[in-house]
């Protein structure tokens, strides 16, 4: 199955179905020497793993890294790092009923038309469980970035229609949406609320700036850092659109109010989002992904069989209410993943910059 493997210089393959043995990633390419552990690993996992917060599903899964090779004595070797992380807590049996059913917004339908045959214990290789191997690869990504001074975060802007109008980045960590707005997150909490009584999901919009990133990275044509960006955030599941900088807002500009002006101090504005002609410019990198509803839901749907015939479903097993706040995370991962490959290409093409 083609498709397993991002990167360059940085390369990660990430394997495991939702409901296999385990998931996990193979990184190559990374220097020699760098600190990494489990424990590094863990930290992030801990939080992408289900089973915490009002949007999770109840599926706990302890979600234990465990480091194949790759190190020696807490240090990188510059050998292929490998990272497994098992499957505890899944109950395949929930499935069972709805095995012949395509349930509408899943990949269910789509793999069955190229492979002709899926897995169909919550999603196979479709499902978000994926993502803990780029969460892991982006535990040793974030190692060389932090080193180099560059830094990843994600927030939680909008959700479910409720819009955050603050960005106090420090209070994220006071509500379980990770949201830097205390008022609008509450107003979050009661739309989650909500909307899970109504057996329905909801969708949202996550923020991820990148601060610290030097100029000169990404290259000038088909290698693109904004285009790298964009599409490894939107090879995240749930996402459904990408912007970078004022993204669609920049199509309503002038080219007098879109502009950046440059002083001797830096860019005076950055609408641009910290991206000039496929390169950084040393401002900080700004993207927004739209992510959509979970698609499981219990209210009932219309759908068809395998034989083509109609059918209707009520998806049933522990599933999100929202990808958010999971899903930020996995952005994180991916935008350090991107930058880590582009780093070290600039590295390797100009070593004394």
């Amino acid at each position: 199955m083609a498709g397993n493997t991002l990167g360059g210089l940085f390369r990660i393959t990430t394997w495991g179905e939702s409901h296999g043995e385990a998931v996990g990633v193979v990184i190559d390419g990374a220097p020699a020497g760098i600190p990494f552990t489990e424990g590094h690993v863990q930290a992030w996992l801990d939080r992408r793993k289900p089973g915490k917060g009002k949007t999770s599903t109840s599926r706990k899964e302890p979600d234990q890294a465990k480091i194949l090779s790759g190190t020696f004595d807490g240090k990188t070797t510059g050998t292929p790092v490998s990272i497994m992380v098992a499957n505890k807590d899944a109950r395949s049996s929930s499935y069972a009923d709805i095995m012949d059913l395509y349930r509408p917004g899943h990949g269910d339908i789509t793999y069955d038309a190229k492979y002709g045959i899926r897995d169909y214990r919550g999603g196979g290789r479709a499902s978000a469980r994926e993502t803990v191997g780029r969460v892991a690869a982006a535990a040793l990504a974030h190692e060389i970035l932090n080193a180099a001074g560059i830094s990843v975060r994600a927030a939680t802007v909008e959700l479910g229609g409720v819009r955050a109008q603050a960005r106090d980045y420090a209070s994220m960590a006071e509500n379980p949406y990770l949201c830097p707005d205390a008022e609008a997150a509450e107003a979050m909490d009661a739309r989650v609320d909500e909307v899970r009584r109504q057996g329905d999901s909801l969708g949202g919009v996550v923020e991820i700036i990148a601060d610290g990133v030097p100029a000169g990275l990404g290259e000038p044509v088909f290698e693109k850092l904004d285009a790298a960006l964009a599409g490894a955030l939107m090879g995240i599941g749930a996402v459904k659109g990408v912007e970078i900088g004022d993204g669609f807002e920049a199509a309503r500009l002038t080219g007098s109010e879109n502009n950046d002006p440059i002083t001797p101090e830096g860019f005076a504005s950055n609408h641009a989002g910290g991206v000039l002609a496929g390169i950084s410019s040393g401002a900080p990198l700004v993207m927004r992904v739209g992510v959509k509803p979970i698609p499981s839901i219990t209210r009932e749907q219309a759908t068809i069989n395998t034989k083509g015939e109609p059918a209707t479903i009520r998806t049933r097993g522990r599933h999100d209410v929202a990808a958010i706040p999971r899903v930020n995370v996995v952005c994180e991962a991916m935008v350090a993943l991107v930058l880590v490959d582009h780093f070290l290409r600039q590295r390797a093409v100009a070593w004394n910059r």
